[in-house]
Order: C-alpha cells, then sequence, then structure tokens
C-alpha cells in the first residue's frame, strides 16, 4: 500500500519526495504535520493529493483573521420549528483536514484545534463528538516575517508531530508541474490506491514495531541533550520524545523492517525537535542556525550497538 501511495503522490505533487515521505511517516504514526513554507510551492497540492490518494474524506479551513472557534469545531444553533438546538459539524470533523494558513487566524481560533489534535475529539457546549478513523491535521503557515501573521503559541506547535519544509522544485521539475497543469492533470482525477480499512491496518502495524531499551534510550538522551543546549531557551517536552519515537516506528516500517534502529530516531530527530524550540538571543546574534544547533546535539548522543 505505501509503495502504491508514494508513486500517485510523486505522479501529482511534483518536488520534494523527502518530505512526502514524511508525510505518510506521521499518517502511519497517528500524527500532525505543520507545513512552512511560501505561497505557491504546492502545500495544499501536496496535502489534496494524499486525501484522493488513500480515499478519505476531506475538510479545509481557510483561516483568516475573522475566523471563529465555532468555525473549526462546530456549533449549536437554535431550530425555530422545534426550538431544540441543533449541531453543525464545524470543519475539523473530516478524516485529513488542510488547516490552511493557520497563523493568518488570531490566538482565540487557533486554540480551538488544541483539544482534537491532542484527544481528536471536540467538545462544543455539553456535546463531545469524536472524530473519524484515521484523523490527521495538516496546516500550512506563512513565514512569520510575512504580512498579517500571528506566531503560533508553543502549546500550539507542540501538538504537531513534525514541521517540514517543501522548498522550490528544480529548474526541471518546476518545468514539468507546469506542463502538467497545462495538459489539466489535476489532483481532482486522481483515483484512490487504498481504503480506510487498509489504511487503519496499516497504522496497526506500524505501531507493533518493536522498539529496544537501547534505541529508546538513545531517543531519551537526545532529548535530554537539548534541555542541556546552552544555545537553546528550554529543552522539548516529553511528548516530543513519544512523537519521536512514534514517527522513528512508522520510518522502521516504511523502510520495512519490524524493529527500529538508530538510524530511524536520526533520520526523524530534527523534523520532530526543530518547531518545539528557539534560539537564545545570543545565539541568533551569534548566527547560529536552529537546525545545525538540533544536528549537533543529536550528534553528541551516543548510538547504541543493537
Amino acid at each position: 500500500m505505501v509503495d502504491r501511495l508514494k508513486k500517485v503522490i510523486n505522479e501529482y505533487f511534483i518536488g520534494n519526495g523527502e518530505v512526502v515521505e514524511n508525510i505518510l511517516i506521521c499518517l502511519l504514526a497517528g500524527g500532525h504535520v505543520l507545513i512552512e513554507d511560501v505561497p505557491g510551492v504546492g502545500k495544499t497540492t501536496l496535502v489534496k493529493t494524499l486525501a484522493m490518494a488513500v480515499g478519505l474524506d476531506f475538510g479545509r479551513i481557510q483561516f483568516t483573521p475573522d475566523t471563529l472557534p465555532g468555525d473549526v469545531t462546530g456549533f449549536s444553533v437554535l431550530n425555530m420549528k422545534t426550538g431544540e438546538f441543533e449541531f453543525k459539524k464545524g470543519a475539523v470533523q473530516h478524516s485529513i483536514v488542510l488547516a490552511d494558513e493557520i497563523n493568518r487566524t488570531s490566538p482565540k481560533t487557533q486554540s480551538a484545534l488544541l483539544e482534537v489534535m491532542a484527544e481528536k475529539k471536540v467538545t462544543v457546549d455539553d456535546r463531545t463528538v469524536t472524530m473519524p478513523d484515521p484523523f490527521m491535521i495538516i496546516a500550512t503557515q506563512n513565514p512569520v516575517e510575512f504580512v498579517g501573521t500571528y506566531p503560533l503559541p508553543e502549546a500550539q506547535l507542540d501538538r504537531f508531530m513534525m514541521k517540514l519544509s517543501i522548498g522550490y522544485p528544480s529548474p526541471e521539475n518546476e518545468l514539468i508541474l507546469t506542463r502538467n497543469f497545462l495538459e489539466g492533470r489535476t489532483v481532482d482525477k486522481i483515483k484512490s490506491v487504498a481504503g480506510r480499512e487498509e489504511l487503519k491496518k496499516a497504522i496497526e502495524e506500524a505501531g507493533r514495531i518493536t522498539i529496544s531499551d537501547k534505541v529508546l534510550k538513545y531517543a531519551g538522551d537526545i532529548v535530554s541533550i537539548t534541555r542541556e543546549e546552552s544555545r537553546l531557551v528550554m529543552g522539548v517536552s516529553p511528548r516530543a520524545l513519544i512523537m519521536m519515537v512514534k514517527a522513528a516506528m512508522a520510518k522502521a516500517y516504511l523502510s520495512g523492517r519490524d524493529h527500529c534502529i538508530p538510524d530511524d530516531i536520526k533520520t526523524v530527530a530534527v523534523n520532530c525537535l526543530h518547531h518545539r524550540v528557539s534560539l537564545t538571543h545570543e545565539a541568533k546574534m551569534a548566527g547560529e542556525k536552529l537546525d545545525t544547533v538540533l544536528y549537533s546535539d543529536v550528534l553528541k548522543a551516543k548510538v547504541p550497538i543493537v
């Protein structure tokens, strides 16, 4: 199933194959993804392609400054005929949800996603609604330097398994995607190559990947090093360790193994950590780069022999 998904996604999303693999890792690990990049590089196309390929229902929230929490979670409205309140579903009640330009809405509306991202349910008034299974939020945001953006709070960022960047395509790929557009090769024409039950089975299998105590300790050592790193304002949370390990298990599954190896941890570590930390003022003034600091921290951890 995974090979079929990769093939069809890469046919319509021309560009960064590593991003496609990381999206699939998060899907199999039950995590959410934040994609930060400039407009027009294919963020929305990638998410729609994934939803169409796996055959799951797709919802989209276009965040703006006037988007309300009820638009996200749903709301109760009075039925004038019956005199009773009826619940109207919100935009998140789909299997794959695109939260487009999440940092263009207010912090109050951003916080409406906290419960559903952590517990896969929403509570409105006295009603609790459980999301479909599988459930995944893929949020996009413009760089914080752009006009009209609100930085995401730490509690919101911590709920994303990975933060990714697509980047500009190569000149050759840019010509291919332009030709595809001119020929009408759009994501609306994608045929599903998987299904809900097949995907749920793959998620269950990825969750049964074994990880030894040595490899688990290796992941824990990386997390501990970030808490001792003087160039970071603070280290990462225990949630970061859990998500990094789950992502590594999914990476092992994609690689055809039934167990995690240290390289699985090393491969997913920076993408799972860099949105949870920030550089100190002194480190910024010294010209340090966040990913470079994190890569050096990963290299400091002693790799176990397994």
